[in-house]
């Protein structure tokens, strides 16, 4: 078992944030995790990287418990986190391919002498994810894609358990996106990819080879299950409450709002 959250919520002042969640994830599966803003995705993506802990419930993550042993460190060497967050804390000058080779001391920088293995392994990865034509371009100066494709290598760089991508389309134009989510898609069909948690607030980013998916609501698990029982014009018009319509096209789906009635939705 990857992820296990068992009535886990978190409180924050006199508010509940996350209340009651159940999750389990086993080792090779895929999850999108799909909530709007404010819905608590972040406070999840937090617990899973031991960077908050629950105020009632109990957490694994790929084997250790939280509470009964000091595991930040540990834990995050195995996990992959891949978020737009990331981007403003590398330093100005470090190129493409530094910062995928600090993936493999899970530094911000890179500050030790890499090993040529981790070189022919930086280097794999860039090919593997399209970045080798700016693997020497400042960081910097690349395109929201490019950084979100680099920031995919550099993840992959300590052969990580766990990948959560974290909103990883945020800012893309059309072209950027279907390129990305192009590139997640081999990754996730490859025999040795780790488990993958896919956050998103966009239903048509939804891939198969996310063949399950928990929605969030308010804090809430909403409804969890196999994808194409989640993504369903009832379930969605539940989850939204608004009526909508789940079209389906290449195996992806897409919404369609049912009404427009004096500016109004129903």
């Amino acid at each position: 078992m990857v992820v296990e959250l068992e009535n886990v919520s978190l409180r924050r002042g006199d508010r509940w944030i996350l209340k009651n969640i159940n999750w389990h994830i086993e080792q090779g599966e895929h999850w999108v995790l799909l909530g709007l803003n404010g819905s608590g995705k972040t406070f999840i993506l937090n617990l899973l990287n031991a960077y908050t802990f629950p105020t009632q419930g109990e957490v694994n993550v790929l084997g250790l418990q939280f509470g009964k042993t000091y595991l930040a460190e540990r834990l995050r060497k195995q996990i992959g986190f891949v978020s737009s967050a990331i981007q403003q804390r590398f330093h100005e000058g470090d190129n493409a391919f530094q910062v995928v080779l600090s993936g493999a001391f899970a530094s911000i920088g890179l500050y030790e002498r890499p090993t040529e293995q981790m070189r022919e392994k930086a280097i794999r990865l860039l090919e593997e994810l399209g970045c080798m034509e700016y693997a020497n371009r400042n960081y910097e100066t690349l395109s929201q894609g490019e950084k979100q494709r680099v920031l995919i290598a550099r993840a992959l760089m300590a052969e990580p358990s766990l990948l959560i991508l974290d909103e990883p389309t945020n800012g893309l134009d059309f072209i950027a996106r279907e390129k990305l989510l192009g590139a997640i898609e081999d990754l996730a069909d490859q025999a040795k990819a780790p488990t993958m948690i896919f956050v998103t607030h966009h239903v048509e980013e939804i891939l198969p080879v996310f063949p399950k998916t928990l929605l969030l609501k308010e804090g809430e698990v909403f409804a969890k299950g196999p994808t194409d029982q989640m993504i369903t014009s009832q379930q969605l018009s539940g989850f939204f409450d608004l009526p909508v319509d789940v079209n389906w096209e290449n195996d992806r789906p897409f919404l369609s709002k049912v009404k427009f009635e004096k500016n109004k939705l129903y």
